[in-house]
């Protein structure tokens, strides 16, 4: 056996039964303590656990490179005794009990998952040397929810740590009393290329997130918007949906709301959109519905969300018990994406561009270069069609490993009717539409989807109106002293101030809504994202953000 975990709870018997596993296998055992030798509460277990071990058995202390007391093992057996003393002290280090700030937590996160997946590939080196892997970790989950943010960082980073080498291990065993259950191995998803026939239960990898933290990710600009608000905090097009489209709209009521819907038009109108086939094309009820397929559809075993972005996306994900890595974009580099970042075991990258709510447009080539064998890329292009021109869209490339997923919302100013789609070839396509539920989009959304496709002109219509109002906005806070801005590509602009919560509620005294972005992963207190209107509306705004970050 390569890789061998031993679960269980506290004093449970496991570390008891690792060791017995590692003196049958007959080779030299090396054992890795993660316990704190200077924690006097500790010290009465790590004596009794000393006591019990053979002397022969060689003991290194595991330092933050946890792979790193697998290398140089040769044909020996690693006993790894135990995982949440090592994460626990990681987190530590980085500080997060002290300071359990978002961005401390999202870093010493990152550095944990990347850490696991470098123990998964040391095993198997050491496996093609002779030797043997088993590490021993705590049953995550099984008891009351930590009260403070960190120790329950400590609890999801357990649970989804536990989930990714379980994944990897040829034996699972969960200890109980003394006693050990060997669990089954998961049945893996159906290739890529096949279908699915039927819809499998969806099996939980990781801990679920803390509910602050979930609240988080589903917080959106609409809660911001009071009646009579000048709102710059939703990014929809302001004045409704065109005439054209109500006319559309209309006729749909009159003639098909009274049938079950039928998204065959739709489907046609939105392939010749797109250079596509029909069958290329999954309706959904709204970009979001599209985000929520994809775990159920693909099952992945490590995601990765770019960030700062849609935090839907992540949300799905940890919902459907998905582990999910962060990979952030810097704000010092202009929100540029780096393929380099993304963790190479990663089989599910989710990435948006235009990204919200920083805007920043990504090309091709850097998109492209996130694809490996075995991963699926999922780009969220629910602003595109308010870029002229649509530069480094995907909608129109045939790969076999890519999802994009757009949105009417924005552009038709319709986002009570929840008009989105996916694009994917037939294998993909198929796959989420085998977890939609019936009757997904209603008959009214198709037939804005149907209108669309008939109309190009009008999303290209719709795109130069997004970038005039845009670049009028740009320059008026570009004449705003303690106001920093980035270059941005859709019908919003980020900005950073020293206060932003300060800054949100003296417009919103001024009856101005904006966007508070401290909820996306990557951003603090300090940003804000304000969507571009007419020009006499964007004065107003950029007059009262004057007043305000100058008191």
């Amino acid at each position: 056996m390569s890789l061998t975990l031993l679960l269980g709870g506290t004093r449970s018997g496991k570390s008891a039964r690792a060791e017995a596993i590692a003196a049958a296998t007959g080779l030299p055992v090396r054992y890795v303590a993660t316990a704190d030798g200077g924690d006097p509460s500790l010290a009465g277990r790590i004596a009794a656990h000393l006591a019990r071990r053979p002397a022969e058995w060689e003991t290194v202390a595991a330092e933050a490179d946890l792979a790193g007391a697998l290398a140089g093992a040769g044909a020996a057996c690693v006993l790894v005794d135990g995982l949440g003393p090592w994460i626990a002290t990681a987190l530590h280090r980085a500080g997060a009990f002290d300071d359990p700030s978002a961005e401390t937590l999202a870093r010493v996160s990152k550095a944990v998952a990347e850490r696991i997946g470098q123990v998964v590939g040391a095993a198997a080196q050491l496996s093609a040397s002779g030797g043997m892997t088993i590490v021993v970790a705590e049953q995550a989950g099984e008891g009351v929810l930590p009260a403070d943010r960190a120790s329950r960082v400590w609890l999801d980073l357990l649970g989804s740590a536990t989930q990714r080498l379980a994944a990897a291990a040829d034996h699972v065993e969960l200890v109980v009393a003394g006693r050990s259950i060997v669990l089954a191995a998961q049945q893996p998803a159906p290739p890529l290329a096949q279908p699915v026939p039927a819809i499998a239960p969806v099996v939980p990898r990781s801990a679920p997130v803390a509910s602050d933290d979930f609240a988080a990710l589903r917080t959106h600009g609409d809660t911001a918007v009071r009646p009579g608000d000048a709102d710059h905090a939703v990014n929809v097009c302001a004045g409704g949906p065109p005439d054209w489209l109500r006319a559309a709209l209309q006729a749909a009521l009159d003639g098909e709301a009274t049938r079950y819907p039928d998204e065959r038009a739709a489907c046609a109108a939105l392939a010749g959109l797109h250079g596509r086939a029909p069958e290329e094309i999954v309706p959904a009820n709204g970009a979001a519905q599209a985000l929520w397929l994809l775990p159920a559809a693909l099952r992945p075993r490590l995601a990765v969300c770019v960030h700062p972005g849609f935090t839907e996306a992540e949300a799905a994900l940890r919902a459907h018990g998905v582990e999910v890595v962060r990979v952030l974009r810097d704000p010092a580099r202009g929100f540029a994406l780096d393929p380099a970042a993304v963790p190479e075991a990663a089989d599910l990258v989710v990435v948006g561009n235009p990204a919200s709510p920083s805007g920043t447009l990504d090309p091709a080539a850097a998109l492209l270069a996130l694809r490996r064998p075995g991963r699926v890329l999922a780009v969220d292009e629910a602003f595109m069609d308010l870029v002229p021109g649509e530069p480094g869209s995907l909608a129109g490339e045939p790969l076999d490993d890519v999802i994009v997923l757009r949105s009417l919302t924005k552009s038709l100013a319709i986002p009570g009717l929840r008009a989105g789609y996916a694009i994917a070839v037939p294998a993909l396509a198929e796959r989420l539409r085998a977890v939609r539920p019936p009757w997904s989009v209603n008959a009214l959304a198709l037939a804005a989807l149907v209108a669309i496709g008939e109309r190009p002109t009008a999303l290209a219509e719709a795109a130069e109106r997004a970038r005039e109002e845009r670049e009028d906005l740009q320059r008026g806070l570009a004449t705003i002293a303690g106001v920093r801005t980035w270059p941005a590509a859709a019908n919003y602009c980020l900005i950073e101030v020293a206060d932003g919560a300060a800054v949100a509620a003296g417009l919103r005294d001024r009856r101005i809504a904006v966007r508070q972005a401290a909820t996306f992963p990557g951003l603090d207190a300090r940003h804000l994202r304000l969507t571009a209107r007419t020009p006499e509306q964007n004065a107003r705004l950029v007059e009262a953000l004057a007043e305000v970050v100058g008191e």
